[in-house]
C-alpha cells in the first residue's frame, strides 16, 4: 500500500502549483506537528516571497477618547485604563519629524494610526498636507489607518501620497459582535474595499488571544484572503488592566507560531506581520521570523512599549533577511 503523504506535504504541493488550501485542509494544520508545519511554512516564504522583510513603524497620530468599545483597546472611552493621555491629531511638524527619525533608523515604511471611528474631513485634509510634506521631504512609504473612510476620501490620501490603508478585521465575522459592538464586521470590510478601489493597497489582520477559536483565525484569513489583502499583521492581545479583557490568558509562543505558520499557508504571497504583543514572546518573535512571518512593526505600538529598530534589524540581519519595500 503507498505511503500517503502528510498533510503538511500536500498542502505545500498544492501552493506550489498555484492552487489556494481549503478551511478544511487549513483546519487539519492546527494538528500537525508544529516544528514540521513550521520549517514547511518557512520553505512557502522562501519560495514566494523570497528573504523580502518588511519593516514599519507606527505613530500615535490622534491618541484617546475612543468612542468605540472594542474591548481589547486602552485608548476606548468605555473603559478605565492607565492610557489617560489624549491629544488631538498631531501637527505637520510633529509627523514630519517622527517619518524623519523613522527613516534615519533604517525604517521604509511609517505608519500614521488615529483614535475614533473616523476622522472628519477637516481632518482629512489636515493631514493630508502632512503626507504631502514627508512624501517631499523623506523618502519613506506612508500608511494610514484613519477609521472608517469613505472612497472619496481614500482618493484624497492617495492624492497626497499615501500608498496603504489598514484597517483590522480583528477576529473572525461569527466572533467580531463579542469585542465590539459599536461598529460591524461588515463595516470594516466596506473599508477595505472603498480603499481598494481608490487604488490603495490593503492591510488588515487581527488579534490573538481575544477568546477566539482556531476556527475563527482561520475564518479571518479566508476573509482576508478573498479581499486581496497582502500585508496582514498578526497581533498577539496584550491585555490592559482596565479593559474587560484584561484578565484573558496569554497565548504560548508555540501556538501563537502555529497560527503564523498557517497563515503563511493561506496567504503564501503575503507579507505576514508580527504586529503588537511581540515583546510578551520570549524570542521575541525570533521563532516566528522562521515560521512563515517576513514582517514586523517594530518600535513602539500605539500605547504599548515595542522592540527597537535596531534590534530588529540586528536580528533581521542574523536571520538573511533582506529589508526592503
Amino acid at each position: 500500500m503507498a505511503h500517503r503523504i502528510s498533510i503538511i506535504e500536500e498542502c505545500k504541493q498544492e501552493i506550489y502549483a498555484g492552487l489556494e488550501i481549503t478551511r478544511e485542509e487549513a483546519l487539519a494544520l492546527v494538528d500537525a506537528p508544529l516544528a514540521e508545519l513550521s520549517a514547511a511554512a518557512n520553505e512557502i516564504r522562501a519560495h514566494m516571497c523570497g528573504n523580502r522583510f518588511d519593516l514599519c513603524t507606527i505613530v500615535n497620530g490622534k491618541c484617546g477618547k475612543c468612542s468605540e468599545d472594542c474591548k481589547y483597546c486602552a485608548q476606548s472611552a468605555h473603559y478605565h485604563t492607565d492610557c489617560q493621555e489624549t491629544y488631538p491629531l498631531l501637527t505637520t511638524e510633529a509627523l514630519l519629524a517622527d517619518a524623519r527619525h523613522n527613516k534615519e533608523q533604517g525604517v521604509l515604511r511609517y505608519s500614521i494610526v488615529t483614535s475614533g471611528k473616523r476622522l472628519s474631513d477637516k481632518e482629512i485634509d489636515a493631514v493630508c498636507e502632512s503626507i504631502r510634506e514627508i512624501r517631499r521631504q523623506v523618502d519613506i512609504a506612508v500608511c494610514v489607518s484613519f477609521g472608517l473612510l469613505e472612497e472619496r476620501q481614500f482618493r484624497k490620501l492617495k492624492g497626497a501620497g499615501a500608498s496603504r490603508v489598514h484597517c483590522n478585521l480583528e477576529v473572525s465575522r461569527k466572533y467580531f459582535p463579542k469585542v465590539c459592538t459599536t461598529h460591524t464586521y461588515d463595516e470594516k470590510i466596506a473599508v477595505l474595499k472603498a480603499a481598494k478601489s481608490a487604488g490603495l493597497s490593503i492591510c488588515s489582520g487581527g488579534i490573538m488571544g481575544l477568546g477566539e477559536t482556531m476556527e475563527d483565525r482561520i475564518d479571518m484569513a479566508l476573509d482576508i484572503r478573498a479581499l486581496g489583502v497582502k500585508s496582514v499583521p498578526v497581533n498577539l492581545l496584550n491585555p490592559i488592566k482596565g479593559t474587560p479583557y484584561e484578565k484573558n490568558e496569554i497565548l504560548t509562543d508555540e501556538v501563537f507560531c502555529r497560527i503564523l505558520a498557517i497563515y503563511r499557508f493561506l496567504i503564501p504571497d503575503a507579507d505576514i506581520r508580527l504586529a503588537g504583543g511581540r515583546g510578551l514572546m520570549a524570542d521575541k518573535g525570533e521563532r516566528c521570523f522562521q515560521s512563515g512571518a517576513n514582517a514586523a512593526i517594530s518600535g513602539d505600538m500605539l500605547t504599548t512599549a515595542g522592540i527597537t529598530v535596531a534590534t530588529d534589524l540586528a536580528l533581521l540581519k542574523k536571520l538573511g533577511y533582506d529589508v526592503k519595500l
